[in-house]
């Protein structure tokens, strides 16, 4: 137990100081809101693109494929996102953060964490990729979706112009896109040349780093505290409720060590920073999905560590 929660702990501890320096050239002076603004922008548009598209393409899906297990991620990752959203809809008075809280609460850093930790605690990544490309894709659609309806910008337009934007949005999203071409690319097991694959490796690099330090940068403490209630309670869904409601599902269904070890990464593992990116380039504020993001990567470290060590007492893997 011991060694799962420094591995833990040496795989989270260093994005929530990431964030932390953030803060701290923000408040230096040395990173301004513009530098966060274009970064953002960068992210949205190129860095996690490639990230994405990489971490599809290099799935290997015809190897590895197991359809009632790509099932099983893909039915648990839409209810967990229909009944967060229920939940906003009904429980949170300030509806101007319900796409941030349902956001924050089911998307997990499934590709950014989940491999190395997969690794960890099965020995086998194999699973790890066809986890993403069970749960991924829903992950961003209604990233899409929920961050579009919910901006209250769009409080004045009809229900059927909503929705043609929904659809829209889903469209034309790269991310949407880079989800899918990458999926082909691993189909027809197409690949770049390595010197093409080499620069989009060094592209797809600064995601996660740029987006902890914006996120860092970004965060603000007075009116962080005032959302601590919602921030409180996304983290709860993310990293307790759906791997103490879901990990028994999976069980029964038989998956071996590899499987669950993912299951428990779709569902336990802290909330994207690629969420903040989201967030902000769809016209919110962020501050909720920041808090988020840096309480579910604190404490995620003790949490993966108590359900592996749940996992083992119970002989799931």
């Amino acid at each position: 137990m011991l060694d799962n929660l420094i591995f833990s702990l040496n795989a989270t501890m260093p994005l929530f100081l990431v964030m932390v320096v953030g803060w701290f050239l923000k408040n230096r002076g040395a990173i301004s809101d513009e530098f966060v603004k274009v970064s953002n922008k960068l992210n949205f548009n190129v860095t996690l693109v490639c990230l994405l598209f990489l971490d599809m393409k290099d799935c290997n899906i015809k190897e590895n494929f197991d359809g009632k297990y790509v099932l099983y991620c893909f039915v648990v990752t839409l209810v967990c996102i229909l009944i967060t959203w229920i939940v906003g809809r009904i429980f949170i008075k300030d509806k101007s953060i319900i796409g941030e809280f349902v956001q924050g609460s089911y998307r997990g850093s499934a590709a950014v964490l989940g491999i190395a930790l997969i690794a960890n605690v099965a020995g086998d990544t194999g699973m790890g990729p066809i986890m993403i490309v069970g749960a991924v894709p829903l992950y961003n659609i209604f990233a899409v979706i929920i961050l579009a309806v919910e901006n209250r910008k769009n409080e004045d337009r009809d229900l059927k112009n909503l929705f043609k934007q929904a659809v829209k949005g889903v469209c034309t999203n790269p991310i949407i896109l880079s989800l899918f071409a990458g999926l082909l690319f691993s189909l027809f097991e197409l690949d770049f040349p390595p010197i093409i694959n080499k620069t989009l490796d060094s592209i797809a690099s600064l995601t996660t780093p740029l987006a902890l330090l914006c996120i860092g940068a970004s965060f603000k403490g007075k009116a962080a505290i005032k959302m601590l209630s919602p921030t409180i309670t996304a983290t709860l869904i993310k990293l307790v409720v759906q791997p103490l409601v879901f990990l028994p599902v999976a069980a029964k269904m038989g998956f071996g060590t590899a499987e669950m070890a993912a299951v428990l990464i779709m569902l336990g593992a802290p909330t994207t920073p690629s969420c903040f990116i989201m967030a902000k380039n769809m016209g919110h504020e962020g501050t909720l999905t920041a808090s988020i993001v840096a309480l579910t990567t604190l404490l995620s470290a003790f949490t993966v560590t108590f359900w592996v060590f749940f996992m083992k007492n119970m002989g799931w893997i």
